[in-house]
């Protein structure tokens, strides 16, 4: 219970930190959250919970996969004045997308299950 109380508190410290910091430095807190730091904070504990190497280089495997998949939640923002929809509806555009690349993430991965 310990290492999951551990666990919690540094993913929300990290993600408090990022979100305070975009108040003041929204370009510097992009850049500090695009880093892979939960990935790889993530992989170090999923090897030393489980302790398998294979799980986690599988894990490892599906986050390099899943980057720039992910990365089509962006694009809606991208276009903002071309398709001049309120921020809510890129957003759920976005999530929309997410969607949509994480049938391809499974697709990718569906013979590794």
């Amino acid at each position: 219970m310990y290492a999951f109380i551990s666990k919690f508190v540094l993913s929300a410290l990290l993600i408090a930190f990022t979100s305070w910091l975009a108040g003041r430095k929204p370009a510097l807190a992009g850049f500090i959250l695009a880093l892979p730091l939960t990935s790889l904070i993530a992989i170090a504990f999923v090897q030393t919970e489980w302790r398998d190497p294979q799980k986690s280089v599988e894990f490892t495997k599906s986050i390099f996969v899943s980057v720039p998949l992910s990365l089509v939640f962006f694009i809606p923002f991208l276009f903002s004045k071309q398709i001049k929809i309120s921020f809510w509806g890129l957003y759920g555009l976005g999530l929309v997308l997410l969607v949509m690349s994480y049938g391809i993430h499974r697709y990718i991965f569906s013979g590794n299950d």
